[in-house]
This record gives C-alpha cells, sequence and structure tokens, in this order.
C-alpha cells in the first residue's frame, strides 16, 4: 500500500506541473482530494489493515495529502501570475504617444461683461458686495422707499414664495444690507441674479443680471455721478463714448436719471442698432433718496450718496452686437465659442 501512495503522489506531481489552465488546476484537486478521489479509498481501507501498520500508514497519507495540497497552491500563485504578466503585456501603454487634446471652453458672454465691469469699477476702489437672491419683501422694496401700496411695485411682476419672502427683482436690497452693517464711507458694487416675471423675447427674460453700484460719503453730488458713469463707458465702449442723461423716476434716488451711451456702431450718427438717434439706453442712476440713506440708519443731513444699476444683459448685446437676449441662455456652442 505504500507503493501505491507514493504513486499516487508521483503521478500528482507530474500531472499538476504540466497543467496549463486554472480549470485544469482545479480538477487534478478534485481528482486526488476530493471526496471521491483517489486517496479517499486508502483511508477507507485502512480498518482491514492489521493495527501496527496503520498508523505508519494513515501518517503518510496526511504527508501526501498536504505534499499534493502545496504542489496545487503553488501551481496556482504561478498560473496567476502569468495570466497577470499576459494582461499587462496585453494592455501595454505607450507613453510617448501623444494624449488626446480636451476641448478649450471659455468664458461666457455674460461672465465676460461682468468681469469687464468688475474690473472697472475696483479700479476705481470700489469693493464687491454680495446679498441673497431670495430676499425680504422689506429689503427688495420697503427699505427702498417703495412700501405696500406703492404705484411702483406695479410696474414690477414680482415672484413671491409668501407674503414676505421673493425673488429680489434688483440687486439694490444688497446696498441696503451693506448700509445697515457698515458706516460711511460705502463704495460698493453688486453684481447677480435678478428675477422678474416677464415674458421670454429678444429683449426680457425672468431671469437675468444686474450690476448695482453705491457711494455714501460726506458730499457726494450729481457731479460725482456723472464723472463716474463716464469713466465707466469710455473703458467698457471706447475712448470716444459719451454719455447722457435724462430725467426719470425711481422711488430709491432723487433726481433720478437714465443713462444713455452714444451708439458703439455709429459712433453717435444714427443707424439701425440706436434706432437713428445715435443713443443706446444702458442703465439707470441718480442720487440716493434720503428716506433710503434715513431707514438704513444713515443720517442723510450729514452724508449724501448716488446709485446706478447696470443692464448686463443690455451691455453685453451692444458689447457683442447682438440683437437677441436668448442667445445667452440657449447654449448653442456655435454661438458661444465665438467669445
Amino acid at each position: 500500500m505504500k507503493e501505491q501512495i507514493i504513486s499516487i503522489r508521483e503521478k500528482a506531481r507530474s500531472e499538476i506541473s504540466s497543467v496549463a489552465s486554472l480549470q485544469e488546476l482545479d480538477n487534478l484537486r478534485v481528482k486526488y482530494l476530493g471526496k471521491k478521489g483517489e486517496l479517499t479509498p486508502i483511508l477507507r481501507s485502512m480498518g482491514s489493515l492489521p493495527p501496527e501498520e496503520r498508523p505508519v500508514i494513515g501518517q503518510l497519507v496526511n504527508e501526501v495529502r498536504a505534499a499534493i495540497e502545496e504542489l496545487i497552491e503553488n501551481a496556482k500563485a504561478d498560473l496567476l501570475q502569468k495570466e497577470r504578466d499576459a494582461k499587462l503585456r496585453s494592455e501595454i501603454i505607450d507613453v510617448t504617444i501623444p494624449g488626446k487634446r480636451r476641448k478649450m471652453g471659455s468664458k461666457h458672454p455674460l461672465t465676460v461683461v461682468v468681469d469687464e465691469i468688475k474690473d472697472i469699477f475696483i479700479g476705481m476702489g470700489y469693493e464687491i458686495a454680495e446679498g441673497p437672491e431670495v430676499e425680504l419683501d422689506y429689503y427688495n422694496f420697503e427699505a427702498l422707499n417703495t412700501p405696500p401700496g406703492h404705484p411702483a411695485r406695479d410696474l414690477q411682476d414680482t415672484f413671491y414664495i409668501n407674503d414676505n419672502i421673493l425673488l429680489r427683482t434688483q440687486t439694490s436690497p444688497v446696498q441696503v444690507r451693506v448700509m445697515e452693517k457698515h458706516k460711511p464711507p460705502i463704495k460698493i458694487i453688486c453684481p447677480g441674479r435678478v428675477y422678474r416675471s416677464d415674458a421670454v423675447d429678444a429683449t426680457h427674460s425672468p431671469i437675468f443680471h444686474q450690476v448695482e453700484g453705491l457711494v455714501v460719503d460726506k458730499g457726494v453730488t450729481m457731479g460725482d455721478l456723472i464723472g463716474t458713469l463716464q469713466v465707466f463707458a469710455k473703458h467698457l465702449f471706447g475712448e470716444n463714448t459719451k454719455i447722457r442723461l435724462r430725467p426719470h423716476h425711481f422711488p430709491f434716488t432723487e433726481p433720478s436719471a437714465e443713462v444713455d451711451v452714444s451708439c458703439w456702431t455709429c459712433g453717435g450718427m444714427g443707424c439701425r442698432v440706436c434706432k437713428e438717434s445715435g443713443w443706446i439706453e444702458i442703465l439707470g442712476a441718480g442720487m440716493v433718496h434720503p428716506k433710503v440713506l434715513e431707514m438704513s440708519g444713515i443720517d442723510p443731513e450729514i452724508y449724501s450718496g448716488f446709485a446706478f444699476g447696470i443692464g448686463v444683459e443690455r451691455t453685453a448685446m451692444g458689447r457683442f452686437n447682438i440683437d437677441d437676449m436668448r442667445l445667452f441662455y440657449e447654449n448653442d456652442i456655435r454661438f458661444l465659442k465665438q467669445f
């Protein structure tokens, strides 16, 4: 029986050494070590052996089983390593091959204009201020001299969340919040999104962008406002740009004006873009109403200020000679990649 056991060991060694796949190796494991493997009949026949031979045969069977298990584990490790090596060879990467170029993005035209406006006013000593787009009615209207029932409220279709909370219709609430928290001198611009319930067309959108400015200090005059807007217009539209102010009414400024710039297409001579007038409206402005200063905790007998609001979309349309606001929001890559 010893010879039979040793023969099984050598046969297993030979077959395992020539195995070519994990499946073949598993079949050999079942063949030699399974419930119906070649060592099983020997174990079952040990009861018929003389008592003095049983320990010797039992020990030999265990040694052979352990040897076969070790051969199988070693062969398995070799096969797995060969598989990994083959996979690495098949998936080799040539690092000298040029990589795929990513398509270059660019700033959205509205972002370009906002950044230009920021740079102009930062160069004049202004700071950037921001505030919530979901705003209280108080900051959007009441603190800006537009109490409940004021006729100016009818001029703006507002998105209300409830009676006291709304989507801001202008970035002016940021100015109020800054005046409440900071003592003059104040010199800020407030860029951001605003919301009005407008039907979408070539010149209107329910979501658009504004950059509003505020200066509060002792002795601020209308002349300071005009000088500031002249510098702004020349930087944004060209050195030969002129501005003009037309009387207007805003509840939060007094006096108030709408501000036009000489047409960037015809230089003020008159064309289709400016409707032959030579001028294009770009913003509203005025001296901060004394009541707005009072409600923000600033004494209008000591301080004065001016404010202005720039429509980013309208400015961008002029800056890039675009005649339809909807192009800014359609995500047409053919349009956007021009900027």
